[in-house]
């Protein structure tokens, strides 16, 4: 799976949660929000940190 599907599946999975909470109110989905945002965060991170090595070693 590409990086791009990767960051497209964990946005994916967090709207239900986004939705309930805000919209419902419901705090478990709260806490289920900010866990699959925190994977984002992570994953936003090892994603930056690739694209800056292959950006310094030229190979883009």
């Amino acid at each position: 799976m590409s990086r791009k599907e990767e960051l497209n599946q964990l946005i994916s999975e967090l709207e239900p949660d986004i939705d309930k909470f805000y919209e419902k109110g419901n705090k478990a989905a709260g806490t289920r929000a900010r866990k699959k945002l925190q994977e984002i965060k992570k994953l936003s991170q090892e994603v930056r940190l690739e694209i800056q090595d292959m950006k310094n070693s030229g190979e883009v």
